[in-house]
């Protein structure tokens, strides 16, 4: 039960987030914002569809083989974890968060919260996100699968985005 309570949670939380996205979204394209990466992102969306699909589908597999009542708590605190990064993230971009990329040429970058620490936290995030959600039920094929696949359209997206901070 715990699965699905915390599998409904993340899609109505990425729900939430797309409408905030394309919010933002016109509020940066009135202010002249210029997007990047703009090939890449059909991918990006592909992959985070999959991955709930993913989730439930080995979720259910597993459930005919072996008892799910095994909870891995320690992921389970990670991932609570990281959604409080991920709502710090959201808050100091404020306005200039989107799940794409988009720059207003001669903006400042944002130097506070995490991004006083890293380049690109919310990456870090999503990335831990989609390790660690998995592994709180013993989903190992979604785990590994969707980490890989992650590791591969971030790295063409962080380079679309370096070349975006640069202009």
């Amino acid at each position: 039960m715990l699965f699905y309570i915390l599998i409904l949670f993340v899609i109505i939380q990425r729900i939430t987030e797309l409408s905030v996205s394309k919010r933002n979204e016109k509020w940066l394209l009135s202010q002249g914002a210029v997007e990047y990466g703009k090939e890449h992102y059909k991918f990006i969306v592909i992959m985070h569809a999959m991955f709930f699909v993913s989730l439930i589908a080995e979720y259910n597999l597993k459930s005919v083989h072996n008892d799910l009542n095994i909870i891995n708590y320690l992921f389970l605190v990670f991932f609570i974890i990281l959604q409080t990064a991920r709502v710090s993230v959201i808050r100091t971009l404020g306005k200039y968060w989107n799940t794409k990329i988009y720059r207003i040429s001669g903006s400042k970058l944002v130097r506070t919260g995490l991004y006083k620490y890293f380049k690109h936290p919310n990456y870090i995030i999503v990335s831990l996100e989609i390790l660690s959600f998995p592994l709180i039920f013993n989903l190992y094929y979604t785990a590994i699968i969707f980490t890989v696949w992650n590791t591969i359209i971030l790295a063409v997206r962080i380079k679309a985005e370096n070349i975006a901070l640069k202009n």
